[in-house]
């Protein structure tokens, strides 16, 4: 069975986020200014060939640890999409 994995990459949060202290900068001059904070990650969606969720977020879960996350600066979570 095929499976879509959605794999949420973002940085650590004791990390500095740069890009997100310039969104929420540029928030505020747009008059957004309740706006408190922004993180800025990626979201990887992947079609995975597997037996059941398990394998597939198993799959995911190597994929992430290995290539597509920076474990010392960035955390990730993995769901199944409908």
């Amino acid at each position: 069975m095929t499976y879509t994995v959605a794999i949420n990459v973002m940085p650590l949060k004791d990390l500095l986020d740069p890009q997100g202290k310039a969104v929420l900068a540029g928030l505020h001059n747009l008059g957004i200014s309740k706006a408190q904070d922004v993180r800025i990650g990626k979201r990887i969606v992947i079609q995975i060939e597997a037996l059941n969720e398990a394998e597939a977020i198993s799959n995911a879960t190597i994929a992430a640890e290995k290539l597509l996350a920076n474990q010392v600066m960035e955390q990730f979570e993995i769901s199944i999409i409908a």
